[in-house]
């Protein structure tokens, strides 16, 4: 907070950018290897990359993404993207199926559970990581090797052996 006469303008030089890291990731319902990667932001065609680096991990196996009401998750981009993808497709046989969690329900979605795992886990280990890119590194680098598992994951697959 900044006190000054009403007629002064106060300039505050900010030193400090502000840095951040866009982050897609899935977790696979049957193996809960996560599957994480990092965008310059959250946007279609990034959305997009992804759910075809998704598909480059599972060739010729149909994929579920359940998403929240992110703009890009819905966009036009991801609506040509499943049209072409799908195209001619039965809905039963979709390459790509993507569902919207219900608007504002996070708790609905065990990624944000995984997001949380995370940050606990860098907020554990502050002290070393100096640099945003070594917050960024400890944050990928626990999650890639995370074998995640959350009680909300048996509301999407109840079974694990049903294949």
């Amino acid at each position: 907070m900044v006190w000054g006469k009403r007629t002064t303008p106060i300039e505050v030089p900010m030193t400090n950018a502000r840095q951040r890291q866009t982050y897609y990731g899935a977790i696979n319902l049957v193996t809960r290897a996560v599957h994480l990667q990092e965008w310059p932001g959250g946007e279609g065609g990034s959305t997009v990359a992804y759910i075809r680096w998704c598909q480059s991990l599972y060739p010729a196996k149909k994929l579920l993404f359940l998403w929240d009401g992110a703009s890009y998750h819905r966009g036009a981009e991801m609506q040509t993207f499943l049209a072409q993808e799908n195209a001619g497709l039965a809905e039963a046989d979709w390459k790509v199926t993507c569902l919207l969690f219900a608007p504002n329900a996070p708790e609905q979605n065990p990624t944000e559970d995984l997001w949380l795992k995370g940050k606990t886990y860098l907020r554990k280990h502050f002290a070393v990581n100096k640099t945003f890119a070594a917050v960024k590194q400890c944050f990928s680098a626990f999650l890639r090797t995370l074998s995640f598992d959350s009680s909300k994951l048996s509301w999407y697959w109840p079974d694990p052996q049903m294949i």
